[in-house]
């Protein structure tokens, strides 16, 4: 049942918010005491400019409610206009004094292991552990992208996104595949894109992401979407040290080039390698009707609705997100990896007790919820489902319930090397320049090369 309404208003094109999958800051901070004896608590988050919509998110009333409810604290907002890349950098200058460090810091949750193995942030386990929502609301499986290699909590997730399938109904019922369509295993998603290859003449069975001008889609949307459904992983958490040959990544390049090259129902080289191959898949081939299924994340079928990029009319009963199957069907039977961003507090931080007060008001169920349907995010907390108008978005009840079977990158220092290796890989199976078995090769040498063979393990 529904239980809530919003305060804040929807805002924001869902195809525009997909720039702001991001909710993260920076600026000069100058935390401390506030005029009229009040504690000023700076937070910091990345802007993409005039109409980052986390920013008019905190201008909507919800500072001025807090401060209400809260008279000795004043919140000074510090946006920090820059790219994902840049913002990283400089959030990490400011938290190494407290001169500059913010009190709250929006931390991709790719990069929190790092900073707090770093001493960057402090540590929250007593504040999470004396607040029931952490214990009761909170999605258990999004908990493990904000605890560090030590076991503590370092941020609070904020937003989310999964991975799946898209695919079009219409076309997939045309070949005789039933819809909704719901794989349970890799050899089911491979004999539907045959199907569709053999009976549908002029539309492309299956895209995946495998351009290397494509980046971390590259490694998140495709290779790890499907390394994470084996039984092998990137990283080895108890050794520490990076998987460069193993049975799961074999596999992996081997659904690559079964896709493109023996099955050859992926699409053209032309399209693969585009560094926009993304953007052509679902503002071009899905609403033409020539492209049936794609792996790709939770945000991207916001391009369909009615104010994003390319529209498509009933979009819900013409288009499907399902889950990406595990290899064999083995528990949990579905895999996605996820990403997101999440408040933490620096150690370097003055007022941290005022912060967390933030932290917890920005967190409840109403505020999150409000924040995740502005930005066309998803939810890390669970009851979020309750409130009017969250559900309601189309393909979010099913990109929610991903959330429960979620995987995150590994989250160090050293995932940045490993992901450019993979991702000139993957690109190289897929056009056909290297065979799955020398891509495993390539990649342990590759990698063993840049970070050494300390660093390296084969299972």
């Amino acid at each position: 049942m529904k239980t809530n309404k919003f305060k804040v208003t929807m805002t924001a094109a869902m195809a525009s918010l997909l720039l702001l999958t991001t909710a993260c800051s920076s600026g000069n901070s100058s935390s401390g005491a506030a005029e009229g004896g009040k504690e000023e608590v700076t937070i910091t988050f990345r802007s993409s400019g005039s109409e980052d919509t986390l920013t008019k998110y905190f201008k909507s009333g919800l500072i001025e409610k807090f401060e209400s409810e809260n008279p000795d604290i004043k919140i000074n907002i510090a946006p920090v206009l820059a790219s994902e890349g840049d913002y990283t950098s400089k959030i990490v200058l400011q938290m190494k004094s407290p001169d500059t460090a913010p009190d709250i810091v929006a931390e991709d949750t790719s990069v929190i292991k790092s900073d707090a193995a770093a001493g960057y942030l402090e540590p929250l386990d007593t504040q999470v552990a004396g607040w029931s929502d952490w214990q009761d609301k909170f999605i258990q499986n999004l908990k493990a992208g904000v605890t560090g290699e030590d076991g503590k909590i370092y941020g609070v997730p904020a937003t989310s996104d999964t991975r799946g399938i898209w695919y079009n109904k219409e076309l997939l019922a045309e070949a005789g595949i039933a819809v909704p369509f719901k794989p349970a295993s890799w050899e089911e998603v491979l004999d539907a894109a045959r199907i569709i290859k053999d009976k549908l003449p002029g539309v492309t069975p299956l895209n995946m992401i495998v351009g290397k001008s494509s980046g971390e889609g590259v490694t998140m949307q495709t290779l790890e979407m499907l390394l994470y459904g084996t039984n092998d992983t990137l990283y080895n958490n108890d050794t520490k040290k990076w998987v460069v040959s193993s049975t799961g990544l074999l596999d992996s390049f081997k659904f690559i080039d079964q896709v493109f090259n023996v099955d050859k129902t992926g699409p053209t080289m032309q399209v693969a390698l585009n560094g926009q191959a993304g953007s052509i898949a679902f503002q071009q081939l899905f609403p033409q009707g020539k492209l049936a299924m794609a792996v790709d994340g939770s945000w991207a079928g916001s391009t369909w609705f009615e104010n994003g990029a390319a529209p498509i009319e009933n979009v819900a009963d013409k288009m499907g997100f399902a889950p990406f199957p595990t290899q064999n069907g083995q528990e949990p039977g579905a895999i996605t990896m996820s990403g997101g961003w999440a408040w933490s507090i620096p150690a370097q931080a003055q007022n941290k007790e005022a912060a967390w007060k933030f932290v917890e008001f920005l967190m409840n169920q109403e505020n999150a919820t409000a924040r995740v349907v502005a930005e066309g995010n998803l939810s890390p907390r669970s009851d979020s489902v309750e409130v009017e108008g969250y559900t309601d978005r189309t393909f979010t009840a099913e990109a929610q319930a991903l959330l429960n079977v979620a995987q995150f990158r590994p989250a160090n220092d050293q995932y940045a090397t490993v992901s450019a290796q993979l991702q000139s890989i993957v690109e190289s199976v897929a056009s056909g320049k290297l065979t799955p078995e020398d891509a495993v090769k390539q990649l342990q040498d590759n990698v063993t090369r840049s970070l050494g063979e300390d660093k390296v393990e084969v299972k």
